[in-house]
């Protein structure tokens, strides 16, 4: 007997949702001490404070460690909810850390992701398979007002706000101006008159633009999918090559070429007191740079984009191989049943009468995009990307309405963009909170807690990458999965360095780094709720699941013959 879908995925949900309820109302939770490390000074007045965000936090109230109720030793002697939520503190040989209680739920705290990826993978459906899972983890929560409790608080933050703002309003308007000027169109007739030959052309010129735009994240996705997305099409480039090509030169390269805000974030994480090599911030960042030729698997899925851009399938996988078949062959770019992420309206041009296009439409806006988001980035160490959108924004409007077409025109371009990304925009929001969600119930916590140091030390990297993989794809972010691995694999990896007297501790401790790093960037880049993937397939036109589904295979080989190598170095070297 054949099951229905969708009658599948609803006895799926009811499940999450009868489970949830019973890890509500019956489960214990299990409290964890979070410590962060952050590089203090003195004052003029002799205060300890510290730089967030570009502001100078002094800090108050310091308590000795042992002393402090959210302690390790007080959180396992009473399990009930702590009355702090923070609290500095100073340990014997006076280093100030800043103590968080977390918690989890043990195997149970994998729930809301797990219920997510099967109804995604299931139904194909990522709106319903985000929207069911935020369901899943509020109930584990015991926050049964979904809308005041759960996404209004989540969707009110700043963090989320900016995202609305960059790739709804700003990314959306951009697309539907180029759309209705016809200047995307124009850059592509351009390109393919002097550069752009065929599909391996096509396809080279986004892997070096993926590899040119190396800050990595939603910068690079946006950027690029964006840039190579009209002589693509035009060249009749498979989506879900252009999507993989897209989404595996994105956060793989920004963690080869770290001439970005990475080594700045990842060193305020991976301190570990009594280790020479990581005592101080510019150590530190040295450890992040000389273990960038250890990053096996982000130099592997760089090779393996470049490799199919010269339209070298054999380690691309089925998926990508008949997807390449089938746009050589029958000029479709999508597969039959394939629902891409962007409108109908952005796929083609609606150009008013009289109005002639010309590259430098496409091309100004975008070198002043580039240019703004590359300056700010070595002037305050972090790229403006909502200024950079947002000037190109102005700058296409403002030379549409020079060059002769009207305001009602251009504000028909503009809605028509807002239409286009509007449920990719949805999506975003949808996997922003589900991943807030998952952290609160400790998913990632609990994945590494099942570490010990009774591991022979060669399994550690590649259990590392495993973990990693796993917080990752669960909650769709790799610098999320940073803050919750770091801390705990750094000390762990260090006293496996003790306990059984490795002859190069230093290496060992950079493969265990570059297995956690890249873990969390394999992890992040295959799945279907991360930010990357989503944005991949959107600004590349993309069916999600397809994008998903196809780089998958490629990504997986490359994980693997990293975690082979790490092995290795270590057994044989460490």
């Amino acid at each position: 007997m054949i099951i229905n879908k969708n009658v599948l995925a609803f006895g799926i949900l009811l499940c999450g949702l009868c489970m949830a309820l019973y890890v509500n109302f019956f489960t214990q939770q299990t409290w964890l001490e979070q410590s962060y490390l952050y590089d203090t000074y003195s004052t003029e007045s002799g205060q300890s404070a510290y730089i967030y965000k570009g502001k100078e936090i002094v800090i108050k109230n310091v308590v000795p460690y042992a002393e402090s109720p959210i302690n390790q030793a007080s959180l396992s002697k009473n399990q009930s909810t702590p009355r702090l939520s923070e609290q500095w503190v100073k340990k014997n040989d006076g280093q100030l850390l800043l103590l968080k209680p977390a918690f989890h739920y043990g195997f149970w705290s994998l729930l809301p992701a797990l219920i997510t990826i099967i109804l995604c993978l299931l139904t194909k459906e990522p709106l319903t398979a985000l929207f069911s899972g935020i369901v899943v983890g509020a109930f584990m929560l015991g926050e049964y007002d979904l809308t005041d409790k759960v996404l209004i608080p989540n969707l009110a933050s700043e963090g989320t706000a900016a995202l609305l703002l960059l790739y709804l309003w700003l990314l959306g308007g951009l697309l539907g101006i180029w759309s209705k000027t016809g200047a995307a169109q124009a850059f592509a007739n351009f390109m393919t008159r002097y550069f752009v030959k065929g599909q391996r052309s096509a396809k080279f010129i986004s892997w070096f633009l993926g590899v040119l735009f190396f800050q990595g994240g939603t910068m690079s996705t946006t950027l690029v999918g964006t840039t190579v997305r009209p002589l693509a099409d035009k060249a009749k480039v498979s989506h879900e090559e252009m999507s993989y090509i897209v989404d595996s030169t994105a956060s793989p390269i920004a963690s080869i070429l770290a001439f970005n805000a990475w080594p700045a974030y990842v060193q305020a994480l991976i301190f570990v007191p009594g280790v020479s090599f990581l005592a101080t911030e510019s150590d530190r960042i040295k450890f992040f740079f000389s273990s960038i030729p250890l990053s096996f698997y982000s130099i592997l899925a760089v090779l393996g984009t470049l490799l199919l851009s010269l339209n070298i399938t054999r380690f691309s996988g089925k998926r990508i191989r008949q997807a390449h078949l089938r746009a050589q062959e029958t000029g479709q770019l999508d597969a039959q049943e394939a629902k891409p992420l962007s409108a109908k309206e952005l796929r083609g041009t609606n150009i008013p009468d009289g109005y002639k296009p010309h590259v430098l439409e496409f091309i100004l806006p975008l070198l002043t995009l580039i240019t703004i988001a590359v300056m700010t980035f070595f002037y305050s160490g972090t790229p403006e990307v909502n200024w950079a959108f947002g000037v190109a924004l102005l700058m296409s409007a403002l030379i549409a309405l020079a060059k002769g077409m009207s305001l009602d025109n251009l504000i028909e371009g503009l809605g028509t963009g807002l239409k286009g990304v509007v449920v990719a925009s949805v999506i975003l929001m949808l996997a922003v909170i589900i991943g807030s969600i998952s952290k609160q119930i400790g998913g990632g916590l609990y994945l590494v807690s099942l570490l010990g140091e009774q591991l022979p030390f060669w399994l550690l990297p590649v259990i590392l990458q495993l973990i990693t993989i796993i917080i990752a794809f669960s909650t769709g972010t790799s610098w999320g999965t940073y803050a919750i691995a770091f801390p705990l694999a750094m000390p762990l990896a260090w006293a496996m360095c003790q306990s059984q007297e490795l002859a190069n501790p230093e290496l060992f401790m950079m493969v265990c780094f570059a297995a956690v790093l890249n873990g969390s960037v394999y992890g992040d880049q295959c799945s279907p709720i991360s930010d990357t993937t989503i944005l991949s397939a959107m600004t590349t036109g993309c069916d999600l699941m397809d994008h998903v589904k196809s780089q998958l295979v490629p990504a997986s080989l490359a994980a693997g013959v990293a975690a082979v190598m790490w092995t290795a170095l270590v057994y044989f070297v460490a």
